[in-house]
């Protein structure tokens, strides 16, 4: 298999999802990143279940999360990501524009690796988004056995 999905993005706002495309693209990461819209298709993806069935059962090597989710929102979606055996070794990074404090507390509670709000300004967005997917996808090493090496 290719790295296809090695990051998955999951995200509502258009906008959103190619600036971090765009950001990803400059290290040619942007074609490892598979794109859901709402946490169902993320907790279906991650299942292999659904629309999501045929692919290999291979975890992404990181998982960027919106919290303002459609269907199920991101904390939901984290939850039951960490409570599950085979999905919790993923890192998943929370990509928010929330500045809540209770936000940020529950995340952490439930085990996220890393808590970015989204700057509103063009160019931070796109460099910090630049630093994750290079550090996430490229420099950090994942648990054995849960990403098949390129």
């Amino acid at each position: 298999m290719s790295g296809l999905g090695r990051i998955l993005l999951v995200e509502d706002d258009p906008k959103d999802v190619e600036l971090t495309l765009t950001a990803l693209a400059e290290y040619n990461l942007a074609n490892e990143v598979f794109v859901v819209g709402d946490g169902v298709d993320a907790l279906d993806y991650l299942h292999c279940r659904g629309a999501f069935a045929t692919r290999t059962g291979e975890n992404p090597a990181v998982m960027l999360l919106d919290l303002k989710l459609p269907k199920v929102d991101g904390l939901e979606v984290l939850r039951a990501i960490k409570s599950d055996d085979k999905l919790k070794v993923i890192p998943v990074v929370v990509l928010t524009s929330s500045r809540e404090e209770k936000d940020m507390v529950a995340s952490y509670q439930l085990g996220v690796n890393a808590y970015v709000v989204k700057p509103v300004d063009f160019h931070e967005f796109v460099n910090a988004i630049k630093e994750l997917g290079v550090f996430w996808a490229v420099i950090n090493e994942p648990p054995p056995g849960s990403v098949a090496k390129k």
